[in-house]
């Protein structure tokens, strides 16, 4: 039997997909535009805002377990609803889930240090929408898994490494917020501990990222320095001073999570030194 990784043309699902296909494991993979690249068993298009779809998919698969990474951002039918239809399928089926959220379920408003236990309280409607999905497949699959993670970070290929290259550069306006305070992960870092909870068959909520808190300025400035940009060219700015919303200062805490995993989850400042 084999394992259905729900957005597995994105970021975070062709790395999951990668580290399958090296370690000979069957991983296939589903996409909603177009596949990605040839490391699945087999590609499945699919809409998760289909729920007839959704169910026919995993029925005919019959994964032992799937592991959904797909989000549409502030997109509530897919992001919320699409998450809903994968639950509600998985529980009718049978099937073990692996749910992935986010950060961005917290506020960072009376309190910066979240660990697994606390509460969503967002302020986002991506956050929202994220704390919706996870209400959904915690009632709809108890024996489910819901892991929260922070900013993605990988070898050059994620939307924050881009947007350190593109504001210099002029192909993208905006700053980079000095106040705005995360906890990023590696990719492999990430998908590696994802595969080791799947097989642990680890259930109810678990933290995965990063011991470093950094602001999205200093993010950037770590990525310049390793891809041998000048960080001075980076611009600077406040969330607390434009209009955009989100939560200021937000610090996943993995600690307990970790201690269950042979993967070590390292810090910004580790994966991103400059060699």
């Amino acid at each position: 039997m084999t394992v259905l990784i729900i957005g597995g043309s994105g970021f975070l699902g062709t790395e999951l997909l990668r580290q399958a296909r090296g370690r000979g494991w069957e991983a296939d993979a589903t996409f909603h535009s177009r596949p990605g690249a040839r490391q699945a068993s087999a590609w499945h298009q699919l809409d998760v805002r289909d729920p007839v779809r959704v169910e026919e998919l995993l029925a005919a698969v019959e994964p032992r377990a799937v592991i959904n990474v797909t989000s549409g951002g502030a997109d509530w039918a897919v992001t919320a609803d699409g998450s809903v239809h994968v639950a509600m399928a998985a529980a009718k089926l049978g099937i073990r889930l692996m749910h992935v959220s986010s950060d961005a379920v917290f506020s960072g408003i009376g309190k910066t240090h979240y660990d697994k236990t606390c509460a969503p309280d967002p302020i986002t409607p991506y956050g929202a929408a994220k704390a919706a999905a996870e209400t959904a497949v915690r009632l709809l699959c108890p024996d489910a898994a819901v892991v929260r993670t922070s900013l993605i970070i990988g070898d050059g290929g994620s939307d924050h490494e881009r947007i350190v290259h593109e504001l210099p550069a002029g192909t993208r306006e905006g700053a980079l917020f000095t106040d705005g305070i995360r906890c990023p992960v590696h990719v492999t870092d990430l998908a590696a501990a994802l595969w080791e909870l799947s097989a642990s068959g680890a259930v109810g909520t678990a933290h995965l990222a990063g011991p470093d808190a950094v602001s999205r300025y200093a993010l950037g400035v770590l990525v310049a320095r390793r891809d041998g940009l000048d960080p001075a060219l980076l611009p600077a700015g406040r969330r607390v001073d434009s209009p955009l919303p989100g939560a200021l200062d937000v610090r996943l805490d993995s600690r307990a999570t970790q201690q269950q995993l042979a993967t070590r989850l390292r810090g910004v400042r580790e994966f991103l030194h400059r060699r």
